[in-house]
């Protein structure tokens, strides 16, 4: 289970980077990192938010898309392990 969850965190961390480098911001993320405090637009969280559905194939519910939510890498890899824990069986 643990190597699962660090498999989604390097996932969700290059897609961070992907969206980061399109929207030319130059950073350097860690898990902890607050993505406000880098730069992220609200469009370029969106950008995130749907790059993050395609990158784990799944739609991710209205009342999870929050800021508390979209946070930091750390907080995104909690609500992905959520909605993939929940939405298997």
């Amino acid at each position: 289970m643990h190597s699962f969850a660090v498999n989604v965190q390097n996932r969700v961390l290059s897609v961070v980077r992907n969206v980061l480098q399109q929207n030319e911001i130059v950073a350097d993320v860690h898990p902890e990192s607050r993505l406000v405090d880098i730069g992220l637009s609200s469009m370029g969280m969106v950008e995130l938010m749907l790059k993050v559905e395609a990158e784990f194939d799944l739609i991710l519910p209205q009342l999870e898309i929050t800021p508390e939510n979209f946070q930091s890498v750390k907080a995104m890899e909690r609500m992905i392990l959520n909605q993939l824990g929940s939405g298997s069986g």
